[in-house]
């Protein structure tokens, strides 16, 4: 395909563009601050559900919690009535709910229509909504006449289909661009792979010429799935794409953010270092969410950090059964003092 804008090719040693993508569970304001202050150029939240939201929960209410020092935050929702999802969206650019703390302004709003989990779809949520394109273009429409008004862009994320023989994702990435997208985040797998086998980025390269016959060409497209390595990254640049989203393997590694940002002063952490940091990532966890709740949640989270260092899974069993913050941290120094 030759459609390709020139400056979409990058080159040795250039800055890549990535954002930390949303994740339930993972991407609360501790994490996205420790993505941002390695080079995430913009950090997704949890999803928020558009319903709730506009019920006035409080516990939805606290995923849209902004605080100091993150890079710009982009709240995503989800949901599949159009008039609710815009509703939510006005909520969450205004600020006008309870709970809400918001150190600088949402920078935006994302619509999750590529979330796969069982829970999410039965409700027509998610991927579920590339069954429907028309009804995905008027959500993002109703949207979008919300963030001009706020003077933010809107995204979209959404996957290759709902499965193998359901691709449809070039014409629903044109229906969400003319329903007035600015950003568009293609997760190269279907629905029904859920986060396995491999993506297949090759498909960004179709869309980002569908988009450019279409006349959309205004429209960022987001690479997503599986990029590890810069090389990962270079690839989707090379295929159409204008950015990078980083997922999973951003859990244990925030240091790929500065691996696509700033490669020339890039080096690889050392175990000491990554120990080091989840040291303070946890203690902040606990901060954040109190002890109980906190070594609850960093358990699982904080295993990814450690993940190749010397007897990995009796450290995992012993972070498991560690009760209180000098439990945790008593586990982690003593992967210190072997090494």
């Amino acid at each position: 395909m030759t459609d390709i804008l020139d400056n979409n090719v990058n080159t040795p040693n250039t800055t890549i563009r990535a954002s930390l993508a949303p994740m339930a569970g993972f991407t609360d304001s501790v994490f996205r601050r420790i993505c941002s202050e390695f080079g995430a150029a913009e950090v997704v939240s949890e999803m928020i559900s558009a319903v709730a939201l506009t019920l006035n929960d409080r516990k939805t209410a606290a995923l849209g919690e902004i605080t100091q020092g993150e890079a710009p935050v982009v709240l995503q929702i989800f949901g599949h009535d159009s008039e609710i999802m815009a509703r939510a969206a006005d909520i969450l650019l205004t600020g006008e709910y309870t709970g809400c703390r918001y150190a600088t302004p949402p920078a935006g709003i994302d619509i999750n229509m590529g979330c796969p989990v069982k829970k999410i779809v039965t409700n027509g949520d998610g991927s579920a909504l590339m069954k429907d394109p028309a009804l995905a273009e008027k959500i993002t429409r109703s949207v979008k006449k919300v963030c001009e008004s706020h003077g933010v862009p809107l995204s979209v994320k959404f996957r290759l289909g709902w499965n193998a023989e359901s691709m449809n994702y070039a014409d629903f990435g044109l229906a969400v661009a003319n329903g007035g997208a600015d950003k568009i985040t293609l997760h190269c797998r279907t629905r029904e792979q859920m986060y396995a086998p491999y993506a297949v980025p090759d498909h960004c390269e179709v869309l980002k010429n569908t988009l450019i016959r279409g006349g959309f060409a205004r429209v960022c497209l987001v690479g997503n799935g599986d990029i590890e390595t810069r090389t990962d990254a270079e690839r989707y640049i090379s295929l159409g794409c204008d950015e990078v989203a980083i997922g999973r393997s951003a859990l244990g590694n925030p240091w790929i953010f500065k691996e696509l940002s700033s490669p020339d002063t890039f080096t690889p952490p050392t175990m000491k270092e990554r120990i080091a940091l989840v040291k303070d990532f946890v203690t902040k966890v606990v901060d954040s969410r109190g002890e109980v709740c906190g070594i609850r949640e960093s358990r699982s989270r904080a295993a990814h950090f450690i993940k190749g260092a010397r007897g990995s899974a009796k450290i995992r069993d012993s972070l498991n059964r560690a009760e209180t913050l000098a439990d945790f941290l008593a586990v982690l120094d003593s992967i210190e003092s072997e090494m």
